[in-house]
């Protein structure tokens, strides 16, 4: 019987699989697009009897007090105000949850064909569950998430993976999501919408724009890697991929990263000299409110409103506000191979809603507003590779968690380099091993990282 890592790697390498070929998968996707119903329409907030804006807590909510709701959050130095938005206040944490299982053999997971109210093209492939707290208590009156029980029911022995991860820090405030995977050893009736793939065979269809959708990004980069490997087996995982170097960095744990990451980040911790105000919304002087939307000429995204109508779900039409992108953002990792091992160029990233100030985030994270603004020595080095194409790995649009976000998608690129980088404090270089046992931690590694990490393939 192969250990963990083994059935990791077997199933990472497999892009063709056998219980449902791509050729399957690709025109189940392509049926569902056609045949599901969907209806988005703008509308504003006086259109819906469910939200409405609260005048004397000068917030967006609804009748229920659930789900979630929209204030305004500022920061303050020196007792002035240095920067304001709406935030979205959702203090539940959800489901993020994928069922895997060793079929014939060969490790799969149970993988679900969703829509979002904010995605961009309907379908995209999602985890088995995906459910807030309010989804799975039914407080919204819907019926409840398909294979919950084997979350909620869960032995200890079959759980692969369980983190509190954060979602995106700069749109909400303190949100985080139970990223979860199971493993079990009983056939399960497979539902409508749902369809066994290997790993491999999500990574292939991560190549292409706004089909796996972020929830699946994160918690397949949260799968870890425990290295009890002999030094022969791990030669000969190493032999059979197509990227050594990268097989390499999964496979040699530096334990010595680990005090100069936490030193880092402990120090921005300590020393941060800003401090948060949450205030009504009408008194964000920056943003315009009205009825229809609120927005900030400057600002990446705006608020709107939307009524929603979509087939198949366990609630088929409501109303709800979305947070809009005004641009498209860029997400960018640099690689560079040491000594037969690539290694990842990391950057300290602090955010206005991040759970503890501060986590890991990839070596360029910039919004669409912020695209032509000054660079440093090494995002001048990432922007010249990429506008000449060079050594660019992988360049993707990728859609945003779009229960909240409306058609949200941002560019997620890595690019390897061979020149040499002159740092400053606030970049690290950590091989995938480091990265992976940090994932293994609350809040340490950012969303926008872990997902440009789940991207890659061996």
């Amino acid at each position: 019987m192969k250990n963990w890592i083994q059935l990791l790697f077997d199933s990472w390498s497999d892009q063709e699989g056998f219980i449902n070929s791509n050729q399957d998968i690709d025109k189940w996707i392509n049926d569902l697009n056609h045949s599901i119903h969907v209806d988005i329409q703008r509308n504003c907030l006086s259109d819906s009897t469910y939200w409405f804006y609260d005048d004397k807590k000068g917030i967006i909510t609804n009748k229920n007090n659930s789900f979630f709701f929209v204030q305004g959050i500022q920061r303050i130095k020196d007792n002035k105000v240095v920067y304001e938005q709406p935030i979205i206040m959702q203090n539940e944490i959800g489901f993020l949850g994928i069922i895997c299982s060793i079929i014939d053999g060969k490790l799969h997971f149970l993988m679900q064909a969703k829509i979002e109210p904010g995605n961009i093209n309907k379908i995209q492939i999602s985890p088995t569950i995906q459910a807030t707290k309010s989804n799975f208590t039914q407080k919204h009156g819907g019926k409840k998430p398909k294979y919950l029980e084997y979350f909620t029911d869960v032995d200890a022995c079959h759980i692969i993976v369980d983190q509190i991860q954060s979602e995106q820090s700069s749109r909400f405030y303190h949100k985080r999501n139970r990223n979860i995977i199971i493993m079990i050893d009983e056939d399960i009736k497979v539902e409508d919408n749902f369809k066994w793939m290997t790993l491999g065979q999500i990574k292939r269809l991560m190549r292409f724009d706004n089909i796996v959708n972020m929830d699946t990004r994160t918690v397949l980069s949260c799968l870890p890697i425990y290295n009890s490997l002999s030094l022969k087996e791990r030669e000969e995982i190493i032999c059979q991929t197509k990227d050594q170097e990268l097989s390499k960095s999964i496979l040699d744990f530096d334990h010595l990263c680990f005090s100069d990451v936490f030193h880092k980040i402990n120090d921005i911790k300590m020393f941060e000299e800003t401090s948060l105000k949450f205030v009504p919304l009408h008194e964000l002087t920056t943003w315009k409110i009205s009825d229809d939307e609120i927005c900030n000429d400057t600002a990446n995204f705006k608020v709107i409103y939307c009524d929603i109508s979509i087939e198949g779900r366990e609630v088929t039409h409501w109303t709800q506000p979305l947070f809009q992108a005004t641009g498209i953002a860029l997400f960018g990792l640099i690689t560079k191979v040491f000594d037969g091992k690539k290694k990842f160029l990391v950057k300290l990233k602090k955010e206005i809603g991040c759970f503890d100030n501060v986590e890991l985030g990839p070596t360029i994270q910039r919004e669409a507003n912020e695209l032509n603004e000054v660079c440093d020595c090494v995002e001048k080095i990432f922007f010249e590779h990429l506008e000449q194409h060079k050594n660019v790995q992988i360049d993707v649009l990728l859609s945003e968690e779009g229960g909240r976000f409306y058609h949200e998608q941002n560019r997620n690129i890595i690019i390897n380099i061979e020149d040499d980088i002159e740092l400053t404090d606030e970049y690290i270089w950590l091989d995938f091993a480091t990265l992976n046992q940090l994932i293994q931690f609350n809040n340490v590694c950012n969303i926008q990282l872990r997902n440009l990490i789940s991207l890659l393939e061996v």
